[in-house]
């Protein structure tokens, strides 16, 4: 066999070339971590903006601009940029999305002034678009190959999850610290620049195909098989995405001039409560199954909304709480089922775009009506523009819920009676 040598010796020299990557399961995990650090920077900003407004002195109106604005780049990278990784692999667009992100909490640390914390907000925008389909996408893609689920489901619950955290965190960080802002912004810089590194040893989890240039071209996408359940979800994902705006834009405000409370932790409680008990809901409710669990989920949300609204007109503190927790089950309760619902109705080559068609309804919800309350606020007072926000939830949840009852009452009826 003397050819063995040479052909062993070509073997080796391919495996040395080959560049090294993470196992899988550390793959897994790392996907995993960093879309839960992005959505903890999304909050991060949010109790901070009342130390920037008595800092720098800038109106209530400027700070709705500097929330615009966020969602405003998050929605045009996500739409230009939603289906990329679909052609040129996941693992670039996760590092691109991580070096800007990174760049974005460094300009959070240099601001002065509110130019600088709207030129940090629109470079967290764009990065935050651009993670936002790929890293879903990968995180399903990534799970082990007999949990899928568990893909959807974490791409679900992270989200919550780091908003929760990144809520409190930085609303213990108001309260405790002496210099809140470098300590949150500069630990997410180097979270993140860490994550860029650590992600050019991930395994691609997509192969790459033609077509990068064009998809490049702002459109969403949902596959034919997904399009009933996902139009059918619109009310779920309009409400639950409308109720994070209402207390990322508002509750501070209202803890302060309802309930006259000015604290930062108690700011960062009422939407840690919120996503909190969003993160846990899944697994509190996924024995009732995807459909079941998007009914109650969405009436959770109209109970809760009934007793936000009593404790506006009581000014009950514990009743703003207990609302608030039970409107977080529904938050992360029916948002996961859709998610879980709709993901494995998608090839990995339509992911991307289906996961951009989910964030991009959901980041209209939860930017538009908070911009639209914040524009209300001077003409109608701030209780009765979140009175006014919370009913129109409110009846949109009592909708959503009716929808998916019946579909799910027809399709009981529907099946053959055995025996």
């Amino acid at each position: 066999m003397p050819s063995s040598c040479p052909e062993l010796a070509a073997a080796a020299a391919a495996a040395r070339s080959e560049p090294r990557r993470l196992p899988a399961a550390v793959g897994f995990a790392l996907l995993a971590a960093v879309l839960f650090a992005f959505f903890f920077a999304a909050a991060a900003p949010s109790p901070l903006f009342v130390v920037f407004q008595h800092a720098w002195g800038f109106s209530s109106s400027m700070l709705t601009v500097a929330f615009a604005i966020y969602a405003i780049a998050l929605l045009i990278s996500l739409l230009v940029a939603g289906s990329l990784s679909d052609h040129i692999g996941r693992r670039p667009v996760v590092l691109a999305a991580l070096v800007l992100q990174a760049v974005a909490m460094g300009l959070f640390l240099l601001a002065h002034g509110i130019g600088g914390l709207i030129a940090a907000r629109v470079v967290q925008g764009v990065a935050t678009g651009v993670a936002s389909g790929a890293l879903s996408a990968a995180v399903v893609e990534a799970a082990p190959a007999a949990r899928k689920q568990l893909g959807a489901l974490i791409t679900s619950v992270s989200p919550l999850a780091g908003l929760a955290v990144g809520a409190l965190l930085t609303g213990m960080a108001v309260k405790f610290t002496a210099a809140p802002v470098t300590l949150v912004f500069g630990v997410l810089a180097a979270v993140f620049a860490l994550g860029a590194a650590a992600v050019l040893w991930m395994p691609e989890t997509v192969t790459p195909r033609a077509g990068a240039l064009a998809s490049l071209l702002p459109r969403v996408s949902i596959p034919v098989r997904a399009r009933a359940d996902f139009v059918r979800g619109l009310p779920v994902f309009i409400v639950v995405w409308a109720l994070g705006g209402l207390y990322l834009s508002l509750a501070p405000s209202l803890m302060h001039h309802v309930f006259g409370i000015d604290n930062g932790v108690v700011n960062g409680l009422t939407v840690a409560v919120l996503s909190g008990f969003g993160a846990i809901a899944p697994s509190l409710l996924g024995r009732l199954g995807a459909p079941r669990s998007v009914i109650f989920g969405t009436a959770s949300i109209a109970a809760g909304l009934a007793l936000l609204l009593a404790s506006l007109a009581t000014r009950s503190l514990a009743l703003f709480f207990a609302g608030t927790a039970i409107a977080g089950v529904g938050f992360g309760g029916s948002f996961s089922a859709l998610v879980q619902t709709l993901a494995p109705q998608a090839d990995s080559h339509e992911r991307g775009e289906l996961f951009a068609a989910i964030f991009v309804v959901s980041y209209l919800a939860f930017s538009l009506p908070a911009m639209l309350a914040g524009f209300l606020v001077a003409p109608l007072g701030l209780l009765n523009t979140a009175e006014g926000y919370a009913a129109v939830l409110l009846l949109i949840a009592a909708f959503g819920t009716w929808r998916q009852w019946a579909v799910l009452r027809r399709c009981a009826r529907s099946r053959p009676v055995s025996g």
